[in-house]
């Protein structure tokens, strides 16, 4: 796994088929991983297939990391293996060639806190080696030169070992998968409706947590409702989030837990959202999901992300989603009406926040409220013994109790989950029996 690193001076690459090419996301991605951005290089062409960048690019590529001292040149695109030797081979010696999945994996590994979140860099990392090991084996066997993309010598037991190690990683993951649904499961029994903030990396998830969660004793909660990650930051950066945070929100009536997620990002390979599928698993086994977005953006934009979301939950989601229009604070009403009405056709009666104010918040939680699943009510007759006490105790602790009626027997008025409420009426039909 990556581990965190001193600032190391880069220069920045991109080719784009057409137009300009934007580097903003690039460099923040940069900047995330440590990097200090020395210089960049930008180029509107079809892809070289040797260097990816034309030969009189890449050499004018050198030259800037040789004048600003660079050690590191990040491109924003992917490089095949064999790109990434040709180029380095035109650069100074020992700097290092990192495309823009490898820098998503450096990310990653500096991040990742939890077993789980380790495993899952991991299983990336090795997902990003093997067709690299795939290609060393194939110029191996055409009798290619061993130290070809300064891999060291050919060992023919690397490709199956990544293999074997990806094998193991996934039992792993499952395993630990198998304990996280216990605890999703225990939750449901015990009352609690299950919220999943889901987005882009910097649309203000964390932020939005803590909002949400801000009047709870977070150290209490973690004894009650231990998770993988201890907090949920809020800081300007990407991937503060790596693995899920859950707090308990702050709501009137209803238990909620609000899980924060890891942030989406554009153009991420089949392997790599692969490779962190289970951490979307709090997402995909939600009561809700808020789909989180950064209202001060371009429209264009928002778009896209909003598309790219909607593809990624609804292949395995099944919770209503309500986008939240995030970041209110920084733009004018006029600028939200204009995009609340532009993007209607993906975000029908989306709720217009800004977590860092707190402003609109009481309305995003009714709303949480409406679109759960809805409350039970139910009504129990039960005798009046001492057990009937601890059922009570225990309907108190799982639902909302409207009444209590203590005479010749007890009746309870409540409402609440329907498992919750099945669970009621199998305690309350035992004691009816036993008092036969």
């Amino acid at each position: 796994m990556t581990a965190s690193k001193t600032t190391e001076r880069t220069v920045i690459a991109k080719r784009v088929d057409s137009g300009t090419a934007d580097t903003e996301e690039i460099r923040d991605l940069a900047r995330a991983a440590g990097y200090e951005i020395a210089g960049e290089i930008t180029q509107t062409r079809t892809e070289d297939p040797a260097y990816h960048l034309g030969e009189g690019k890449v050499t004018r590529l050198a030259n800037v990391v040789a004048r600003e001292g660079a050690t590191a040149v990040v491109f924003d695109n992917q490089l095949g293996p064999y790109q990434v030797y040709n180029i380095g081979n035109e650069l100074p010696e020992g700097t290092r060639v990192v495309d823009r999945f490898r820098l998503i994996l450096e990310i990653f590994g500096q991040r990742a806190q939890t077993r789980k979140a380790q495993l899952q860099v991991e299983l990336a990392e090795l997902r990003y080696e093997l067709p690299r090991a795939e290609a060393k084996a194939s110029l191996a066997k055409r009798d290619e030169r061993p130290g070809f993309m300064g891999l060291g010598e050919y060992d023919e037991s690397r490709e199956q070992d990544i293999k074997n190690q990806i094998s193991r990683i996934r039992d792993e993951l499952d395993s630990i998968e198998e304990t996280e649904q216990h605890r999703r499961e225990q939750r449901r029994e015990s009352g609690f409706d299950l919220v999943a903030l889901a987005g882009y990396t910097n649309a203000g998830k964390s932020t939005l947590l803590r909002r949400l969660a801000e009047d709870v004793d977070v150290d209490e909660n973690e004894q009650l409702h231990p998770d993988l990650d201890p907090t949920a930051e809020s800081e300007d950066r990407l991937f503060t989030t790596l693995g899920t945070t859950t707090r308990r929100a702050d709501m009137d009536r209803r238990d909620v837990l609000v899980t924060d997620t890891v942030g989406f990002i554009s153009d991420l390979p089949h392997w790599l959202v692969e490779s962190f599928k289970s951490t979307l698993d709090a997402v995909y086994r939600a009561d809700l999901v808020l789909l989180v977005v950064d209202v001060s953006e371009p429209i264009e934009e928002i778009r896209e992300k909003l598309v790219t979301s909607h593809d990624t939950l609804y292949e395995r989601n099944e919770a209503p989603i309500v986008t939240v229009l995030n970041k209110t604070d920084t733009v004018d009403q006029a600028e939200i009406d204009r995009k609340r009405a532009a993007l209607s056709g993906l975000a029908p009666n989306p709720v217009a926040v800004s977590a860092r104010e707190g402003a609109n918040v009481d309305t995003l939680l009714s709303r949480i409220h409406e679109d759960l699943p809805e409350y039970e009510r139910e009504r129990l007759v039960m005798p009046m013994t001492d057990e009937t006490m601890s059922v009570v105790s225990w309907i108190h602790d799982h639902a909302h109790v409207e009444s209590v009626d203590y005479g010749d027997q007890v009746v309870v008025e409540f409402e609440g989950r329907p498992a919750i409420v099945e669970q009621s009426r199998a305690k309350a039909g035992e004691l009816v029996e036993a008092s036969a």
